[in-house]
């Protein structure tokens, strides 16, 4: 499939490139061309040409922490302090789903992702076999990462979905990961560290997102959660961070250190009254900021949008700086840092050579207009409504409102909405 997209403004992410005019070429799964409109050498037939209509192309959202099958808890398991919210309502209803429960629930997902201008996901959940069908079967773009605790999921099962899910189907990878310091043995943790080592692999967990965690894990062990880690050599080969509300900056130096990235979750984390994260001190001490929505239990939607906002907003109240964290910034976490914390550096950029994960942003809808600053139009005023396309892979799958997929969307919330009447 060749398609030229043409009449377009290009955001393309690339260092110090303002937006330009011009046009896109993709063919399969590869972009070949950006940048202003020319006639090529040896004329090509176009399988499709799109009039962009002076519409903003740009890449895909890369949405960097999330739990797609938590879909099924959506407004189910709100307005609860954490643990309560976890203790007796999360766990009880996933104690019930089973594999096929997740695939139909991630499913529901990567619609909303799809309307987000979501093309990448970094997905920590239950089943990593069932997500990545659904997510394959749906054209989504999934980095997974494991969720080892105590309770559930083992080093055992970490390398076998390591071997089994790298390699083949190009949307779909996966890296080690574990829940977090409180719900793993020290054992567990050293096993987890030496497998990291032995592979040469990045680690990826849930750190200092409450308060109370950070505090734990001092009188465990006389150390912040980050800096315990690494002391057991967790991060050798980097890695991501999700939350890192109650970072110090201690341990943002030995992140930067070690090469791990921080991904910020603000409307969970506002939602469950976590705290804000510190991202003007991450972006000072140099560490590569990413974005998550975090699962639709605690957040509840998977929008993008939203989360840009809240980093940039929540940034200033907390500094009492009107200039923190500009909106440009909060684009590249969005999109570029996205892909570095994820592993994927062909998605980070629209350029010749690079996947074709890119999305089209409508700009003759009243809150993009007047076209001041493009860019920061999306991030200040712009919302899930301005979407008008999204491209994962060459493909098509969400245009004008329309899901492209071969899934029946009825036929997915029908199937959600019997999961959860079941198991509640």
């Amino acid at each position: 499939m060749k398609r030229r997209f043409y009449h377009a403004r290009i955001l393309t992410m690339e260092p110090g490139r303002p937006v330009l005019e011009g046009e896109v070429w993709v063919e399969q799964e590869r972009i070949t061309y950006v940048g202003e409109t020319k006639e090529s050498e040896v004329p090509i037939r176009w399988d499709e040409e799109i009039d962009c209509r002076g519409n903003l192309l740009m890449p895909g959202f890369k949405n960097a922490h999330t739990h797609s099958g938590m879909t099924l808890l959506r407004s189910y398991a709100d307005d609860l302090p954490l643990q309560a919210w976890l203790n007796d309502r999360v766990f009880p209803i996933e104690a019930g789903m089973t594999e096929e429960d997740i695939y139909h629930l991630t499913r529901l997902a990567v619609l909303e992702y799809l309307t987000s201008g979501i093309t990448s996901i970094f997905d920590m959940y239950l089943t990593p076999e069932s997500i990545a069908r659904a997510c394959s079967e749906m054209g989504m773009r999934c980095v997974q990462t494991g969720g080892v605790n105590n309770f559930s999921q083992s080093v055992e099962l970490m390398e076998k979905w390591c071997n089994e899910l790298n390699g083949g189907d190009p949307l779909i990878s996966f890296l080690p990961g574990f829940h977090a310091e409180y719900t793993c043995s020290r054992e567990l943790l050293e096993q987890i560290a030496a497998f990291s080592g032995n592979k040469k692999l990045p680690v990826y967990v849930h750190v200092s997102e409450t308060e109370a965690e950070v505090k734990g894990c001092l009188e465990r062990y006389g150390m912040t959660p980050g800096k315990f880690l690494d002391s057991l050599g967790m991060f050798e080969y980097g890695g991501g961070v999700y939350h890192g509300v109650w970072l110090t900056r201690e341990e943002m130096d030995i992140f930067r250190e070690k090469k791990v990235s921080v991904i910020t979750n603000p409307a969970s984390n506002m939602k469950l009254a976590s705290g804000i994260a510190p991202v003007s001190q991450f972006l000072k001490a140099g560490l590569n900021v990413a974005i998550g929505t975090d699962g639709p239990a605690s957040n509840n939607c998977l929008d993008m949008f939203r989360e840009m906002f809240l980093v940039t907003g929540l940034a200033k109240l907390a500094t009492g700086d009107a200039s923190a964290v500009d909106a440009l910034e909060v684009l590249k976490m969005a999109t570029v840092n996205g892909a570095a914390a994820m592993r994927l550096p062909e998605a980070d950029v629209l350029a010749e050579g690079k996947l074709a994960d890119m999305i089209m942003i409508d700009l003759h809808l009243p809150n993009m207009q007047p076209l001041n600053h493009i860019a920061k139009n999306v991030v200040y005023s712009g919302s899930k409504q301005n979407v008008k396309m999204t491209m994962i892979h060459g493909q098509i799958l969400y245009r004008d409102g329309r899901f492209l997929t071969e899934a029946d969307p009825e036929a997915i919330y029908e199937k959600a909405n019997e999961i959860i009447n079941r198991l509640k």
